[in-house]
């Protein structure tokens, strides 16, 4: 016998959910400027990504989408900002592995929950990072690599742009799945560390492909892999570090839209179709990939899930690795 208090949730439940649909403001959005926070500074890789896009999302929806930088935190600042917005559809963000899982993972006493303090909306997709060396280091494989980097424990040294940073946790997966040791060089900018590279100065780079690729065709660096699931059209015959001995394998940079919890899930569905079909445009999806970026739409469900298993992915390796949890 189904208890009254039980009949009562029921109803309730499906209340709530026919007035989400008829919620008349979701049903007029967006009837004014929505506010993008990106959390990187203007004309960075990321901040170019975020405009395209937002200028394309905002034509499909016939409104004016405002590209904001809030810049600092290594993006946490920016990431924050949108947490703690009013959940009207009228504010979004530029997420990434950054901003959401490796924060996450690393710090604690963050301000906001990365899953519980977002409605996730789309992925849009991801940067594939390179593994690259030194010409003047003796290796042309991944292998090569790792019996070196054996042969040497600790003379092969690795730039990033600090410890929270994806750089970092890529070589720091790579050694802790190898069993190799790396010497850790924190840098200013990827492209400081591609000069000192091409000087030898460090060994090896994970960076952005785009970084450190015409180096690589011009013959000054030698590409030995990708972090990527696949091959990636730049680099076609530069394999993953996957297919190069490591299964299971991945550190790529993936970039996502999310908006404060709460929103109505008529407005994330309208989003989230809006990022879809632009992803879909074949000139789109060409002028992304061109700066480096493969496009790849999701589901909700799908961004929220990815978010929850790199939280896990990058706490364990912090915690197999020794890596400063602040």
């Amino acid at each position: 016998m189904v208890r009254p208090i039980t009949i009562i949730l029921l109803i309730l439940g499906l209340v709530g959910s026919a007035s989400a649909q008829t919620d008349p403001a979701a049903a007029r959005w967006p009837d004014r400027p929505v506010r993008f926070i990106v959390p990187f500074p203007a004309g960075a890789a990321t901040d170019v990504v975020a405009r395209i896009v937002a200028q394309r999302i905002g034509n499909r929806l016939g409104q004016t989408f405002v590209v904001e930088n809030r810049v600092g935190a290594s993006g946490t600042l920016g990431a924050d900002a949108v947490a703690k917005a009013a959940p009207d559809g009228y504010t979004i963000g530029f997420a990434t592995a950054t901003t959401h899982p490796i924060a996450a993972s690393l710090s604690p006493n963050l301000s906001y929950d990365p899953v519980k303090d977002f409605s996730p909306v789309s992925m849009l997709g991801t940067t594939p990072y390179s593994l690259v060396a030194w010409k003047g280091l003796p290796v042309k494989t991944v292998a090569d690599l790792i019996a070196y980097a054996k042969a040497h424990p600790g003379k092969v040294a690795y730039s990033s742009v600090g410890p929270s940073s994806l750089a970092h946790l890529a070589a720091q997966l790579f050694a802790t799945t190898t069993g190799v040791k790396f010497t850790h060089v924190p840098y200013r900018s990827a492209s400081q560390a591609v000069f000192d590279l091409m000087d030898g100065r460090i060994q090896i780079q994970f960076g952005l492909v785009a970084a450190s690729l015409s180096a690589v065709r011009d013959g000054k660096l030698t590409a030995l892999a990708v972090t990527s699931p696949h091959r990636i059209p730049d680099l076609p015959n530069v394999p993953t570090v996957a297919e190069s001995g490591l299964p299971g394998y991945e550190a790529a940079l993936w970039t996502a839209v999310v908006m404060p919890a709460g929103v109505s899930p008529v407005i994330v569905g309208r989003l989230q179709k809006a990022i879809a079909d632009t992803l879909k445009d074949p000139d789109i999806a060409e002028g992304l990939r061109a700066k480096g970026f493969i496009a790849e739409s999701s589901t909700p469900e799908q961004l929220r899930e990815r978010i929850k298993q790199d939280i896990k992915k990058w706490h364990d390796l912090a915690i197999k690795a020794h890596l400063e949890i602040r």
